[in-house]
């Protein structure tokens, strides 16, 4: 059986396109985020979309009124500011909105992060 050309390249198109992340691929310490936050670009929640969040600088969504004190923090959120954000968030950060207190598990900060890195 023959498929027409623009069939064919659309199929294509799908199978090699990147598989964007969504909530369902998160680990399960990334409940107590999606409290929150969206993984979609441009939906917020209470906090921000996290999507594109890894390498970006704080305060980078697009359409969420962040809090000065995470403006001026001039961060930008790499593997190690993360951790230190994720384990505790008024320390990073003294005087930002957030109100979680923050992951005390390792290894689901690291999980969060491994996640966070897949939202494009």
């Amino acid at each position: 059986m023959m498929l027409n050309k623009k069939v064919g390249l659309a199929l294509a198109a799908m199978l090699l396109a990147p598989v964007a992340a969504n909530a369902a691929d998160a680990p399960k310490a990334f409940n107590q985020c999606k409290a929150c936050h969206k993984v979609e670009a441009g939906k917020h929640g209470v906090g921000p979309s996290l999507a594109g969040v890894f390498g970006a600088k704080a305060g980078h969504a697009e359409g969420f009124k962040y809090s000065q004190k995470h403006l001026d923090s001039g961060m930008t959120w790499d593997e190690a500011s993360l951790s230190k954000y994720l384990a505790d968030p008024k320390g990073t950060i003294p005087g930002n909105k957030m109100a979680f207190a923050g992951l005390k598990n390792p290894d689901d900060i690291k999980a969060v992060i491994e996640y966070l890195k897949t939202l494009k």
